[in-house]
Order: C-alpha cells, then structure tokens, then sequence
C-alpha cells in the first residue's frame, strides 16, 4: 500500500475536540477554517473548487475519496477554494476511464493539506449537534497548545467578507458574442457551470467584480442580471447589495442564486442569519410551491434569510422551501422580474431537476424585450 507510515495528523476543533488521522500523501503543515461536511456520494473535485467554500475545511461523508480521479472539465473556479480536506478512506488509486489524473496529485498541485483515516461519522455527529465552528487540521503533533492559541484568534464565518477574496479582478467575457442575449454577472463567487447554463441558452455574458457599481455594469447595456453564488457572510457585501437595489429599481430581469439570493433579499431589507451547520450536499429536498412539484437539489450554505420577515414583505413571495427544515429555498418579487433561490439549479456536482430556472430567467428576458419592443 502507498505510503503505508504516513505521518499522524489531527483536526482541532474550536472547543478543545480532538479527531485523529494521517496526512494523505506528503503535504504537511497546518490549515485553518470552519469545519463543515458534504453528504455527496460524487463530484469532490467541484466541491473542492466552489468559489462557495472557500476558507472551509470540508469533512466528505462518502467513505471514499479520489476513487474515480480527477477530470480538467470538472473544476467550477480556476484553483481549489476549500482550506483543507478531512475523509475516511483516501483512494491514491482510481479507476475511471476518462480521468487525468489522481485526486492526490490534483491536491498535491494545489498545494492542499488533507488528512484521511479519520472517524468521520463521529466528527460529522459532532458537528451536527454542536454546530459548524472554526477548526484546524494540522500534522505538528508537538504544538497543539500553540495550535490551540492561533485558532482561538482565527476569525469566525459570521461577518466575514469573502467575495473580495474569490472574485474576478478584471471584468470578463465568457459566451458567443453574437448571442441572442447579454447578461451582466455579479461575480460574488461565481461557479463555471452558472456560466456554461447561461452560455449555452444563446447568452453573451460579462462578469463583473464583486464590488462593481449598476452603473458600470448598465454600461454593458446587457438584458438582464444575475448576481451569483459565493463564500462567508452576505451582509458585510455593501456595495453589492447597493447594486442589487439598484438594478431592482431599473425594473431589468434579475436572477440570484445562493450568496446572490441572500443579497437580494438584503436589498429588499430582509435579513440573514448565519445556520446551525447549513446545507451542504446534492440531494436536499425542495418544493416548489408554485407548482407543487419536489426537486432534489445540490445546495451549499451556511447563511440563510429570514423566513418571518420574507412572509411578512409586501413585495416578497416565497417560491420555494426546503422540506427539511422549512427554512426560504427560494422567492420572487411581485410585480417585477426579479427571482432568486438558495439552491444550485447549475448542479456541479447533483441533480438537473432545477434547470428550468434558468430557462425561467430566459423566459422573463424575452418578456422584458417583447414589453420594451412594443412601447
């Protein structure tokens, strides 16, 4: 077996709990960030490069990891976002036809600290009725006081602006120029596959900085907006909800997912709060109550909009709730084009059943145009 002495690692969660494991491969080293787990079966490699996670360390719940390798086609950002990874059994080989490589050399190339051999139904267990915390994974075995002291120090989720940190520094164009569509996205953390959605329904799609004004992005002249997903807590995104308000007030289609659904609803003066331990997998039950209908979902967040307040906003509708906990999966504004849900219609990783949303933003697009064109 590889690396059969690997070196003893362990995760130090905030209130003094220990989990003991060994390093996966021979990265060493420390990391910090909030623990949290994933109940995925499949798509590790887009978990680890969701802009979404970023400054996490990800528990995987799925016995195995790196079994199927790794695919160039299926990173959602341009580097791995997660600080570090904890899973049970690490698979240094794979077996899949039209893999690349190894999860162990993609980690490796990323410069990621990973340790495996750990008890993760006990960690997720305690996690699940603890609350999601700050944590390190570390191999210095030796210095766990010290450990203890820098992480009593490492800042918490709540209130941290993360989208500076994931966000693109230069607009950019992604799409047929000769689209049918143009779109103007807030990049708060942007997955590929929102792009790939959005390109592959006749878009032209320009994809602003986080902290970008309605203005600048008016300029673009675009026929609708989408303000995306992304990392940490919304409410410190100012400027972003600020342009949000704004592209509201123009009455032009907007379509928000996740991050870009809580800064919506802040811009209609609707608060967050930070969850017990969030959604984080891709087989959460949803239902639409506009049709009735269940969708399994991909979700991934810790923050979520207050249910009470959205039931008590004039101009609010919920459209969708999460069956497990009843909290907002999604809704829309009356009266104006304007739609978000806390979900991940785009999957990767999970199901398609929420693709119509995206074909729902379409359809307000062409309504939008077809009212503008007859006035």
């Amino acid at each position: 077996m590889k690396y059969q002495s690997r070196k003893k690692a362990f995760i130090l969660l905030a209130d003094g709990t220990i989990f003991h494991g060994k390093v996966v491969g021979e990265n060493e080293g420390t990391a910090y960030g909030e623990v949290c787990f994933n109940t995925g079966m499949t798509g590790y490699q887009e978990i680890f490069t969701d802009p979404s996670y970023f400054g996490q360390l990800m528990v995987t719940t799925n016995a195995h990891i790196g079994n199927y390798g790794t695919n160039e086609n299926e990173i959602e950002s341009d580097s791995v976002k997660i600080a570090g990874l904890i899973c049970k059994n690490f698979s240094y080989n794979y077996s899949r036809e039209d893999a690349d490589g190894s999860l162990e050399e993609f980690l490796s190339q990323n410069n990621l600290l990973a340790i495996s051999d750990v008890d993760t139904r006990a960690l997720v267990s305690y996690i699940r009725d603890n609350g999601a915390m700050n944590a390190v994974i570390s191999t210095e075995v030796d210095n766990i006081s010290k450990l203890k002291e820098e992480l009593a120090n490492f800042p918490s989720m709540e209130g941290l602006e993360l989208s500076s940190k994931v966000s693109t520094k230069e607009a950019y164009f992604y799409g047929d120029e000769n689209a049918t569509h143009k779109i103007a996205a807030l990049d708060i953390g942007i997955k590929k596959n929102i792009l790939r959605n959005l390109a592959k329904r006749d878009a032209y799609i320009k994809v602003f900085p986080y902290d970008t004004t309605f203005a600048e992005m008016k300029a673009f002249e675009p026929d609708a907006y989408f303000i995306s997903n992304g990392p940490g807590d919304p409410e410190p995104l100012t400027q972003a909800i600020q342009t949000a308000k704004d592209i509201i007030a123009s009455d032009a289609p907007l379509f928000g997912i996740c991050l870009g659904h809580q800064v919506i609803a802040l811009a209609n003066g609707v608060s967050t709060y930070k969850m017990h331990n969030g959604h984080r997998g891709i087989n959460h039950p949803v239902k639409n109550l506009l049709t009735g209908k269940g969708e399994i979902t991909s979700q991934n967040h810790g923050f979520a909009i207050s249910k009470e307040e959205t039931e008590a906003h004039p101009e609010l509708e919920i459209t969708h709730v999460h069956l497990n906990d009843q909290t907002v999966a999604g809704m829309r504004m009356k009266g104006k084009n304007v739609f978000s849900v806390q979900y991940h219609p785009e999957a990767g990783p999970g199901p398609n059943d929420a693709q119509y949303l995206f074909d729902q933003f379409f359809e307000n697009i062409a309504k939008t145009k077809q009212n503008t064109a007859s006035v």
